[in-house]
């Protein structure tokens, strides 16, 4: 019920909820994210809101950091911006931290609701092995060549923009595996590709959501993509749903780290 009131006050045009319509974002998706653990209980008879609750609380500041990191590389791209916002800086600053707090905690929900079909450990979990020779090797000529990109990524943005998304997942996973420890990419080894299909997965349909929602919004974003700017499906252009695969896994990489420092505990 929440969710759909305040979607309909970020699509209305009426005069008197015009003081609401820019701060609809935050509220829609924490009822976003309720409604998606209530239909993982439905499911499965926990979700992480009632059963790894300190675990989802812990996403929320950590994905305003997180979402920020992306808004800083923006910067030098300027692939998306924002319209019909009002706000002087601190305020604005407040008001994005809240908004952004949602994102990790949306698509690890929707994680934890895709996971809950049988068919992914059907499929996915005894599939193809990757194995490869000289990993350590392999991670730093990955490391060298996304740090570059990032470095020249001011430098020729129209053509470098892609690296905003893919850089920063082949630097951590690289690292990590130099150093030995356990990533996103690890099970593939085993042959079990769960995790690397269900969360670039969710983070694809919150993607839908958070297009379909911000397209009739009042307070939104647009963009401007080189190269890929048509077909559009609500603001985005078809390509740039492409960004939301790797995302996924840059998601994924923050939960992982969550839940390895909470079992450590």
């Amino acid at each position: 019920m929440t969710g759909a009131l305040f979607w309909g006050i970020a699509w209305s045009r009426f005069t008197f909820l015009e003081r609401f319509q820019a701060h609809t974002f935050a509220p829609l998706w924490i009822s976003f994210i309720v409604f998606l653990n209530a239909l993982t209980v439905h499911r499965t008879g926990q979700s992480l809101l009632t059963h790894k609750t300190r675990f989802l609380v812990i996403l929320f500041p950590l994905s305003a950091a997180f979402w920020w990191f992306f808004e800083y590389l923006n910067r030098f791209v300027q692939n998306w911006y924002y319209v019909g916002v009002k706000f002087g800086a601190l305020e604005y600053f407040l008001y994005a931290t809240i908004s952004f707090s949602t994102v990790l905690p949306a698509v690890a929900s929707m994680h934890a609701l895709l996971i809950s079909y049988s068919g992914y450990h059907r499929y996915y979990q005894t599939w193809i092995k990757i194995n490869i020779k000289s990993p350590k090797r392999l991670s730093w000529s990955v490391i060298l060549c996304a740090g570059l990109g990032l470095t020249c990524i001011g430098l020729l943005p129209d053509f470098l923009f892609p690296v905003l998304w893919i850089s920063p997942l082949l630097i951590v996973v690289s690292l990590q595996t130099i150093l030995k420890e356990d990533h996103i990419l690890s099970d593939l080894v085993q042959g079990d590709w769960i995790k690397v299909i269900s969360y670039p997965l969710a983070a694809l349909v919150c993607g839908f959501f958070w297009e379909m929602w911000n397209y009739y919004s009042l307070a939104k974003w647009q963009y401007s993509i080189p190269f890929v700017h048509r077909f559009q499906v609500f603001e985005m252009p078809i390509l740039g749903y492409a960004g939301y695969l790797p995302f996924g896994l840059e998601c994924a990489l923050v939960a992982m780290t969550v839940q390895g420092w909470m079992t450590q505990k």
